[in-house]
């Protein structure tokens, strides 16, 4: 049983397409989106009805939270993020944000190795965020709450993974907007079918260039663009 976590594809149809290709080679059982399908990207309709029609499951994420229920500013996401928010919920069609509200905050699979629980940010509100730096004492306390053998948490743009006791905690990074300082699509996928839970990472390459073209020409930050070209924020 082998189960493929994606996050963060922000609107990145070339990120995405890529990591299909690379899926379909890589032979998975299913696909999981801890989400954030919109946001910085210059593609996200095309992002929602390709994760639509791929039949994936799929967990809501801040950015489809604020776009679909349009939330207003927020002090600490004034700038960049919101200006392209906005954008996205004047792009979507109404059948788009209704998907995007119908969302599930998060979701659970039972695998032969035990409960993997998934979700964007923290278990209840994707506007969270979950720190998996946080002391071993605190972790363990989490691993309990959940009692699940993989708990899954996305929103750092980083793929991580901590072991702490019998639990694996896990941060897919990003598809769409990586920021390890490598660019690329972020992929992790946990083979769940032996004793323990086994837990491989991958970088899967894209067309940066086209990517970054269609930033420039729906004219959204040129600093998604640098972004998207180097993995890093910051040049």
């Amino acid at each position: 049983m082998r189960i493929a976590f994606i996050s963060d594809l922000h609107s990145n149809i070339h990120a995405l397409t890529s990591v299909q290709r690379f899926l379909s080679e890589h032979i998975v059982n299913s696909v999981v989106v801890v989400g954030d399908l919109v946001g910085y990207g210059a593609s996200p309709g095309p992002v929602i009805d390709f994760v639509q029609q791929a039949g994936w499951k799929v967990g809501l994420g801040s950015s489809d939270l604020r776009v679909s229920m349009a939330f207003g500013e927020r002090e600490s996401r004034r700038g960049i993020a919101d200006q392209v928010l906005n954008w996205t919920r004047e792009t979507l069609a109404p059948e788009q944000l209704e998907y995007l509200r119908r969302l599930p905050v998060g979701g659970r699979i039972m695998t032969p190795v035990g409960r993997i629980r998934y979700f964007h940010g923290a278990p209840h509100d994707p506007e969270a965020r979950l720190d998996l730096m946080a002391p071993e004492a605190q972790m363990q306390e989490l691993a309990e709450q959940l009692s699940s053998r993989v708990v899954v948490s996305a929103g750092t743009h980083v793929p991580f993974v901590r072991t702490i006791g019998d639990t694996i905690f896990i941060d897919p990074g990003s598809v769409g907007l990586s920021l390890n300082h490598e660019p690329g699509a972020d992929v992790i996928i946990i083979d769940a079918a032996g004793r323990r839970p086994k837990v491989s990472m991958h970088k899967v390459p894209y067309d940066y260039s086209s990517a970054a073209f269609d930033i420039m020409a729906w004219n959204l930050p040129p600093i998604i663009a640098d972004v998207i070209r180097s993995g890093k924020m910051g040049s």
